[in-house]
């Protein structure tokens, strides 16, 4: 059995955590199947879009607390161990905003610590009615530092905070109200709303989605300015496309675009 298991549809290709006995825990297993499949669907043409759900009764709990205490064996303590591990999901986290293809989490149960972070790292996601949201490594004495890197470019900075010194859940609902998610839906109806959104954005002309999802990143990182500037270069880019001109002629004519990406 696959620990992340891979389905295809038409050109949604989804991602299914499946380690349901450890809640989808972000282990050295986990991550490194991450990895991989990730670098391997940032260059297939053929995927426009990407979801990331989880099996079982959860989305992702987190790193593995197992694993992580193994590693306090070492000789050091665990801390080249657990550096490790941390630049390791760093790398994943940042994969995730670098693929061309736009990511959806696909989110229920619970999303707790480095979980929460891999929903507020995707592009977009959508939750089940009931779904909880946490960064709740301050219960157990370790502040979620690397959670919030995420989390507060997702919500305000004070109810970022708030979440990560108290340790306290968020609903689906408040999620949603905060910015976390992009939408809340009833859990039997979740893998379609999910996929619903993702063939709407896969319809769209690739090249154009590919563009706009770099850019996006790249202008969030500078002042006012410099993403005027950055982005007009971008549209200039945009433009360029054959495709893009299609686009603007069938619209004036009132018909479907001859898109050939």
């Amino acid at each position: 059995m696959a620990i992340l298991e891979v389905t295809q549809r038409d050109a949604v290709r989804h991602l299914t955590m499946n380690s349901p006995e450890r809640l989808n825990a972000l282990s050295d297993e986990m991550l490194a199947a991450l990895d991989e499949t990730l670098a391997a669907l940032a260059e297939d043409p053929a995927c426009r879009v990407i979801t990331i759900g989880g099996a079982g009764k959860a989305f992702c709990a987190g790193h593995d607390l197992r694993q992580m205490q193994a590693m306090r064996r070492s000789a050091d303590g665990g801390a080249a161990g657990f550096a490790d591990l941390f630049e390791r999901c760093t790398k994943v986290m940042t994969r995730i905003q670098q693929m061309p293809q736009p990511v959806i989490a696909q989110v229920h149960g619970i999303a707790t610590a480095a979980g929460c972070q891999l929903v507020a790292t995707c592009d977009m996601a959508v939750a089940g009615e009931g779904t909880r949201f946490g960064v709740n490594g301050v219960n157990i004495g370790l502040f979620c530092s690397t959670p919030m890197v995420a989390l507060s470019r997702n919500i305000a900075p004070k109810k970022a905070f708030e979440m990560l010194t108290t340790g306290d859940f968020i609903d689906a609902a408040r999620a949603e109200a905060l910015g976390l998610v992009n939408r809340v839906v009833p859990v039997d109806r979740l893998a379609a709303e999910t996929g619903a959104l993702a063939d709407q954005i896969a319809g769209k002309l690739g090249v154009a989605v590919r563009i706009g999802k770099r850019a996006f990143y790249e202008q969030l990182a500078m002042n006012t300015a410099d993403a005027y500037a950055h982005t007009g270069a971008v549209m200039v880019e945009n433009l360029a496309h054959r495709d893009t001109e299609e686009g603007m002629q069938a619209f004036i004519e009132k018909r479907p675009p001859d898109w050939n990406q």
